[in-house]
């Protein structure tokens, strides 16, 4: 959002220095000659460089630290003239394929007619001095592309769209971009440019275009579904929900809404589907991932292996010494004929006991077994548990990034994964569109073990996929139920169980303790108390590395900020460098998160080394150097370069959310519960947040509280049509 000015001002000057860029979204600090005297301005301003002529339109401000500076909104730039400012902006590296030398031979052998030569006559570049004509050529294209994207950055900016949006712009449409945006500005919408509906409604208003727009309406019907998917999860959206709901936005009648139906199904933006009951509208990507998905799980379950896997589980018994139980052999059992099998079940319930047998037994029969999970925590925790090499679902499918930056997966039909037998673990937490992705990179008859537990919560991308598998009834799923002798010891695995079924947790055992505090601030304080003393004193925990706070939300007294920022000022006081990242700044040894897949971040392990930190890995800085503009991060053990930009990448991580603790297990959790929404506080985030607890759990809050999430069995209600599309025989 664009700054206020108070007291807004136009100045001009030539820029003498650039102090930092940061290419994404073109912030930069730069050093200008205002009326002979340096100036430093800040601001969105995109790639600009040393010896430009620049008019700046914001207001001045006194930095605390910096003194006197200018914050700019908007920039109008030209080419610098007279032959001394232009040597120095072509010495800068501006123009790709220009270096100092070059640019002293153009400007000696054509002066001001240097710019001329490089937009328009490539051949008389050419005869400058080890100049060829190839190259010549090529720095000609990139002298234009350069501009092109400077001329499209400047008209973008009127209407607040950032310098680092242009640059992607042009790279999808090049020297065309400001006429398709002119004549419709909705193409800003699409998947590689990210700009809001909303944005571009506020460009078409500007650009006198109507609100019946047929490409209006295509884009609001993909903005109501988008909205339904980002807030809700829903891969699909009742008919007459979103006629509702698109009316209210886009403010026009029904018959905008037929047209927008007809003609976004006609262009596959989104699809209708009629089921027993009512009509759906999805986004056309979801409609065919589930109807992909659907269709690759019951050719799966028709491909049927006669094998004599008793015997085989009867030597898997007395080689390890375990005796396996009846629910067991029958998951073993299944897993080894059938092309696909389903094994869900509680925590003490023996599910990674049976697939190490099924992973032993395939590997003796010489097949080749990847078993993948949706994190990188827990890839390391199964990879832990089994014993087997695990990756995470994107680096198995092996990103990469297309020109706009979209990730697209290597593996796919056409470059198939070499594995016969495909675990997938989790499977709570993976959704509709990365499993369709999966699926397609998977050899139509490798065999399918789908490893998960139904009542944790749904995955954060859209999708509902592994509820949705079990509901349906069609395909072999096994639950096991029974919890075994040794689990039952555990408070944690019991009081696991009772939630599930409804029951109230027994709030006090060996390894399980509610604490009752009925206000946020005594609650708050217990929290830190045990993290920080009790608890440590106790039992020994390390308090960033064995303990870990959890709760349901992230803002309030006892959210997830709020919590980080206390547990910070205790733990790690500040008396290191710093570095600022979103609502936190980060200390020495602070323990963060990655938020986001970011893999071209370089990292090394001893003599290992490679790329990608991945969202959800926990790790603790290092050493921070604003000199280098540098900070080093330990994940495990995987020490990871940062620069402070990517500082916004990261949160600190005393304290995550329920949600983002998923699929990770710690040896001490701490869940602070007062209540708070309705259908934030239920059944599956209680229970999920008991399972993170590998030896000790402390509830600190309300005894009414935790009996209410009990009784609150409205799951997150997500529409989607994988149920359906299972069912369907057709």
């Amino acid at each position: 959002m664009r700054r206020v000015l108070r007291n807004p001002e136009t100045i001009e000057g030539s820029v003498e220095s650039i102090t930092f860029q940061n290419e994404e979204n073109g912030f930069t600090v730069m050093v200008i000659d205002f009326h002979g005297s340096p100036l430093t301005v800040t601001g969105e301003l995109g790639n600009i460089s040393e010896g430009e002529e620049v008019k700046l339109f914001g207001e001045f401000a006194v930095h605390q630290r910096y003194g006197e500076q200018f914050y700019a909104v908007s920039v109008e730039r030209k080419l610098p003239t007279g032959s001394a400012a232009m040597l120095k902006y072509l010495s800068s590296g501006t123009v790709k394929g220009v270096g100092k030398k070059t640019a002293k031979q153009l400007i000696e052998k054509y002066g001001e007619n240097a710019f001329d030569i490089l937009e328009n006559h490539p051949e008389e570049l050419a005869t400058l001095d080890g100049m060829s004509k190839k190259k010549a050529y090529t720095i000609c294209e990139n002298f234009k592309l350069l501009y092109g994207v400077r001329e499209l950055s400047m008209f973008l900016t009127g209407f607040d769209i950032s310098p680092g949006t242009a640059a992607t712009v042009w790279k999808i449409w090049g020297q065309f971009s400001k006429e398709m945006i002119t004549e419709n500005p909705y193409i800003l919408c699409s998947e590689d440019i990210g700009v809001g509906f909303k944005k571009a409604d506020e460009i078409a208003e500007k650009l006198g275009i109507d609100s019946d727009f047929t490409e209006r309406l295509i884009a609001g019907a993909e903005f109501v579904l988008k909205n339904a998917a980002f807030n809700g999860g829903h891969t699909a959206f009742p008919l007459e929900s979103f006629k509702s709901e698109f009316m209210r936005i886009l403010n026009v009648g029904e018959t905008e809404v037929l047209t927008a139906l007809k003609i976004a199904s006609e262009k596959k933006a989104i699809s209708i589907t009629e089921t027993d009951t009512e009509k759906f509208v999805s986004l056309y990507k979801y409609f065919t991932a589930e109807d992909y998905i659907a269709d690759r799980l019951k050719a799966a379950t028709r491909s049927h292996n006669e094998f004599d896997y008793m015997a085989h589980i009867e030597i898997e018994e007395a080689g390890k010494g375990i005796k396996y139980a009846e629910k067991q052999k029958e998951a073993i059992g299944s897993a080894l004929t059938s092309g696909l099998t389903v094994l869900t079940g509680g925590p003490g319930t023996g599910k990674t006991t049976t697939l190490n047998a099924i992973i032993s037994l395939y590997k003796e029969q010489g097949k080749v077994v990847q078993i993948t999970a949706p994190t990188g925590k827990a890839a390391k925790r199964i990879s832990e548990l089994t014993g087997f090499s695990a990756k995470t679902i994107h680096r198995l499918l092996e990103v990469t990034f297309d020109a706009a930056g979209k990730a697209l997966f290597s593996h796919n039909e056409k470059r198939l994964l070499e594995c016969d037998v495909c675990v997938i673990d989790e499977m709570s937490m993976v959704d509709s569109e990365l499993f369709s992705a999966l699926l397609r990179a998977l050899k139509k008859d490798c065999r399918l073990i789908l490893v998960g537990d139904s009542d944790q919560l749904p995955s954060v991308g859209a999708g509902n996929v592994l509820a949705d598998i079990i509901k349906s009834g069609k395909l072999p799923a096994i639950t096991l139920n029974e919890v075994f002798r040794q689990a039952k010891e555990s408070g944690i695995v019991t009081n696991a169980h009772k939630i599930v079924g409804g029951e109230y947790p027994e709030l006090k055992a060996t390894d399980f303790f509610f604490m009752q505090r009925l206000d946020s601030e005594s609650c708050l304080e217990l929290v830190i108390e045990l993290v920080c003393d009790r608890l440590p004193r106790a039992y020994g925990f390390s308090p960033l590395d064995d303990i870990q706070v959890l709760s349901p939300v992230r803002k309030g007294d006892l959210g997830v900020e709020s919590l980080n920022k206390r547990l910070q000022d205790v733990l790690n006081p500040q008396i290191t460098d710093t570095g600022t990242g979103g609502i936190y700044k980060f200390r020495v040894n602070d323990k963060v998160m990655q938020t986001t897949n970011n893999y071209d971040i370089v990292w090394t392990q001893g003599n290992d080394s490679g790329t990608g930190i991945f969202n959800g890995e926990i790790g603790i800085i290092r050493s921070i150097v604003k000199e280098d503009d540098s900070v080093v991060i330990d994940f495990d053990g995987k020490l990871a370069d940062y620069t402070f930009d990517m500082l916004r990448e990261l949160e600190l991580a005393y304290a995550i959310t329920v949600h983002k603790s998923q699929g990770s297990e710690f040896d001490a959790v701490v869940l602070p519960l007062l209540g708070g929404y309705y259908k934030l506080f239920c059944r599956n985030l209680l229970y999920t947040a008991v399972t993170r607890a590998k030896k000790l759990i402390v509830i600190v809050g309300s005894r009414n509280v935790v009996c209410e999430m009990v009784d609150n069995n409205l799951q997150t209600m997500r529409y989607t049509l994988l149920e359906e599309f299972l069912k369907n025989d057709g």
